[in-house]
């Protein structure tokens, strides 16, 4: 990483000054683009590992990189209720704002050292009409992350009158997201557990932030949202019907999914029952509308 990470910085103007960041004494900086508000050091990256701090001016080792390019099913980002039964090209590159212990996609999310491609937004808007996609999903990781790759891309495909779908934590701050939404269609949210203490453990992020940012989204773009229930950490049936709550009194036909753990990266706790699942959409059909379970 500190040699990928000196390699970028040799390129020094080559590399574009990111947006949503404040300067600080000391040769530091602030990233105000997500609520962890890192100070960063001269040549050192914030929390996702691909903001960093270049020459007091903050640059990303990932603007216009990434790491997957495919086309796939709407319902696989699981999106059920957005232009169902269509096909979308979805982009993904590395780094993320948070280290989950169960990271599903933490061979990217958390492995900055990939090689790259490099993009353009006109390129992906050559892909996406040669293979008849209704837009872009940007997907895979963390595409909050990858900010100002996604602006340009998501006004260029706007522009075009093609969609835009984000798969995201939804940890973001509130001026950043504003100036997103208005090229963004949809997105689905992935809210790891209805419990600020397995935030704490298990993502080292804070669910608040999000779950404001889910209660402003709701009127404004399409709008899904994901838990995956591992057993013993978030399948708390007295957690799950504070969520179900939650989300209904929001809008009770936002469609929910709650998808199936395996163990992956760090965590090693056996898959969740299928059991466990059916019960937990039966209590969430007591209130929300739209209720699915994923992975099994």
């Amino acid at each position: 990483m500190k040699f990928y990470i000196f390699i970028l910085l040799k390129l020094g103007k080559k590399m574009k000054r990111m947006l949503f960041f404040k300067t600080l004494e000391h040769d530091q900086i602030q990233c105000t683009l997500c609520p962890f508000n890192c100070i960063i050091k001269e040549g050192k990256s914030g929390n996702c590992q691909v903001r960093i701090n270049n020459h007091g001016l903050l640059k990303s080792l990932i603007y216009q990189k990434a790491v997957s390019i495919a086309l796939d099913p709407i319902e696989k980002k699981p999106l059920y209720h957005f232009y169902p039964g269509s096909q979308i090209l979805s982009i993904g590159t590395v780094g993320c704002n948070f280290h989950c212990q169960f990271c599903q996609n933490w061979e990217i999310s958390q492995n900055i050292s990939l090689p790259l491609k490099d993009i353009t937004p006109e390129y992906l808007l050559s892909l996406a009409k040669k293979y008849n996609s209704i837009g872009i999903a940007y997907t895979y990781s963390e595409p909050i992350v990858w900010f100002e790759t996604v602006l340009e891309t998501a006004q260029a495909f706007k522009n075009a009158g093609l969609k835009n779908v984000m798969v995201t934590n939804g940890f973001i701050n509130k001026e950043p997201l504003a100036r997103l939404v208005p090229f963004i269609d949809a997105m689905n949210i992935d809210v790891k557990s209805f419990n600020q203490n397995f935030y704490t453990k298990y993502v080292s992020g804070r669910l608040e932030p999000i779950k404001k940012n889910i209660e402003y989204l709701h009127d404004k773009i399409h709008l899904e949202l994901t838990m995956l229930i591992i057993p013993t950490l978030n399948d708390d049936f007295s957690d799950i019907k504070s969520f179900v709550s939650w989300v209904a009194s929001i809008d009770k036909t936002i469609p929910v999914h709650f998808s199936r753990y395996f163990p992956n990266y760090k965590m090693t706790i056996p898959a969740t029952p299928k059991e466990t699942l059916y019960k937990i959409k039966d209590l969430a059909l007591q209130k929300l509308d739209h209720v699915y379970l994923g992975n099994i």
